[in-house]
């Protein structure tokens, strides 16, 4: 089956943001003018998926707003003739067919995508985490995953290399190369120390998934800290099906790290075209 689903986890509570998250989400943290979010969904869409599934919890109205159509707003921008703003704001809201679930509960990633089976269904799906913003491809990242998926037939997960320095701050893949960029997973291993990792292949927020996920999800122990972990469930879907790795073409901004914050937002202005020339000089003053 083609994979026509994109799962978005945004229940989480932006703790490493605080005082900002403290009344908004952390998803709807802007990246120059638009909210982090919206770059990941954006990918799905130019990726060739048709719905997305937002598994929101409380105080998360925000997200739901902004993919919706604002009619004030719009009625306000034709009435003063701002015409771009105007489309960008139509062109917003019909992005893509967007539901929405609540994870009641902070019980983990893994939890999280088991509150979408209802509509995710019984089809392959594509897992997108927001902290994660990745470009500078000629194809999107799930662009890339959704190829390998279609070729082999199986799981698929993003990996990166990272430095063994800081390999205890991810799940990493050990795997049997089979082509170019892709491997064959033989185990998943979260957040080894550097002298027991497999690899420097380090598991990122982008996963292609087939629906008998769920079931396991359903059955996996929760953790010491009362969290449903993917990773679990991963490794046992792994032992009944063949899984695949892919290192993604482009590159990746951990949003979620207020360095990496500051990083994409530096890197996203001087991208822009009525932004970067003007921002380029201004840093080049600067005291540094």
């Amino acid at each position: 089956m083609s994979v026509r689903k994109g799962v978005f986890p945004a229940a989480g509570l932006g703790t490493r943001f605080l005082p900002a998250t403290k009344a908004q989400p952390k998803e709807m943290l802007p990246l120059v003018d638009k909210p982090t979010i919206q770059y990941v969904v954006e990918e799905a869409v130019e990726s060739g998926l048709e719905q997305i599934i937002l598994v929101t919890g409380r105080n998360k109205r925000a997200i739901e707003d902004h993919f919706d159509a604002a009619f004030e707003l719009e009625y306000y921008l034709n009435e003063r003739g701002k015409t771009a703003e105007l489309a960008q704001l139509k062109t917003l809201s019909d992005l893509a067919s967007v539901a929405y679930v609540r994870q009641k509960e902070p019980l983990g990633l893994g939890h999280a995508i088991l509150c979408a089976r209802p509509l995710v269904g019984g089809e392959p799906f594509a897992v997108f985490l927001g902290d994660d913003i990745i470009g500078g491809a000629s194809r999107p990242c799930m662009r890339q995953l959704l190829d390998v998926f279609e070729k082999y037939d199986g799981p698929v997960i993003a990996v990166e290399r990272v430095p063994r320095e800081r390999i205890h701050q991810y799940g990493v893949i050990a795997g049997r190369h089979l082509e170019r960029n892709v491997w064959q997973i033989e185990d998943l291993v979260e957040k080894p120390r550097a002298e027991d990792a497999p690899s420097d292949l380090a598991i990122i927020g982008r996963y292609v998934l087939t629906s008998d996920i769920f079931d396991i999800l359903a059955e996996t122990r929760p953790d010491r800290r009362g969290e449903i972990q993917l990773t679990d469930a991963l490794r046992t879907l792994r032992r009944s099906r063949p899984m695949y790795a892919v290192e993604f073409e482009g590159k990746r901004f951990d949003t979620g790290d207020k360095l990496g914050f500051l990083k994409a937002t530096v890197e996203f202005a001087l991208a822009r075209p009525d932004l970067g020339d003007e921002f380029r000089r201004y840093l080049k003053t600067l005291p540094i």
